[in-house]
């Protein structure tokens, strides 16, 4: 998707030295938008954490005897 933006000149710098290997606006832009997906999706994992998520008559022990 082709769209026009305005960006800050001083975090663009900034992302440049925190990631040397990227050498394009474009290619800093696609791994910055990839990592915040990442990020929010380990998020949203942590958010489960506490739920019961597995049957009561789940025996970890069990499962692993039958090895």
């Amino acid at each position: 998707m082709r769209t026009n933006i305005v960006l800050d000149d001083e975090l663009i710098k900034q992302a440049f030295l925190c990631a040397p290997i990227i050498k394009t606006k474009k290619a800093l832009i696609d791994a910055a938008l990839r990592e915040f997906i990442e990020v929010r999706k380990v998020k949203d994992i942590k958010n489960i954490r506490g739920m019961d998520l597995l049957a009561d008559d789940y025996d970890y022990k069990a499962m692993r005897e039958q090895k």
